[in-house]
């Protein structure tokens, strides 16, 4: 085997040593040499962050298309989506910073990118169809005004000193709390998860675990670490309530169990869908009056 692996293409050698380096290539690939402990735990871990990072450019992706498709946001926190889009764009800033491998963070800047869609998706397709029609005609500058606090989020992190950067870290701990928690309450309140996507729940939960691994094995970086721990915890408790969940939409649930706001959604979208109509539809949907016959007189009789 060895014959074989000391003569792959120049191309594959050179990815190789690019993502685990000349001496754990030529001991782990070359020589086959997988009682090398250190470089096979190095090796796993590039592959792993190699993965995480690529699985990250597209883990919201499924996300993003339930809600585009269905229209609606119901089901899923604004405050939890903006803290955690917070969150990741902050670890990212803070592990470029310090000079961090790009594997060992890359998918917080893909998850970042993609979080920012997903929260302008939420605020453009509000879960009430009566609060829509009863708020300002269009939500364009609501989405607008949030597109550009994201750009000027961006630009603040590239541009802060090291020290308020690590700053910023160490409030993402109890962040990662704050961001999942109103989702969590939101899905145990409705006893749904709505549009929430259980891929990317799940994917989470996975990254997670291969993110403490990593984490532990190239950064040993103890902020980073414990942020990745509490986000694997959160993620857990969200995919036993998807698990819980599965199937059960707010007509599947009696009526009185419902959350007062998801029973107002309930009754009142077909009034808000009527007063959304031209007045033409609406007129021309009511019945004409009675026509009245020519000459008739109406008279009282008298005995």
């Amino acid at each position: 085997m060895t014959a074989i692996t000391r003569n792959f293409p120049w191309f594959v050698k050179d990815l190789g040593v690019s993502i685990i380096g000349q001496k754990c290539y030529a001991s782990i690939v070359e020589d086959l040499n997988f009682s090398d402990v250190d470089c096979l735990k190095y090796s796993i871990s590039k592959g792993l962050g190699v993965a995480i990072v690529v699985g990250g450019s597209i883990m919201k992706v499924p996300q993003l298309l339930l809600i585009v498709s269905a229209r609606s946001a119901r089901g899923i926190s604004l405050s939890s989506y903006s803290i955690e889009t917070f969150c990741y764009l902050v670890t990212c800033a803070y592990s470029y910073h310090n000079g961090f491998p790009f594997s060992t963070y890359g998918e917080n800047a893909f998850l970042g990118l993609q979080n920012i869609v997903i929260t302008l998706l939420i605020i453009y397709f509000p879960s009430s169809t009566l609060r829509r029609s009863a708020s300002s005609p269009s939500t364009l500058p609501k989405v607008a005004g949030a597109a550009i606090a994201s750009v000027a989020l961006i630009a603040a992190l590239a541009n802060l000193p090291k020290e308020t950067i690590a700053f910023l870290q160490m409030t993402t701990l109890p962040l990662g709390l704050f961001s999942k928690l109103p989702q969590i309450a939101q899905n145990h309140r409705a006893k749904s998860t709505g549009q929430l996507s259980s891929f990317a729940v799940v994917a989470q939960i996975l990254g997670c675990l291969a993110r403490l691994f990593t984490t532990a094995t190239e950064v040993k970086d103890m902020l980073v670490l414990a942020g990745f721990f509490l986000a694997l915890v959160l993620n857990i408790a969200l995919g036993f309530q998807v698990w819980s969940y599965y199937g059960k939409d707010i007509h599947d649930i009696p009526a009185g169990d419902i959350p007062l706001e998801e029973k107002r959604q309930t009754i009142y979208a077909p009034v808000a869908q009527t007063l959304e109509r031209p007045a033409d539809v609406i007129s021309s949907q009511q019945t004409p009056a009675r026509p009245s016959t020519p000459g008739r007189k109406w008279a009282r009789k008298v005995d």
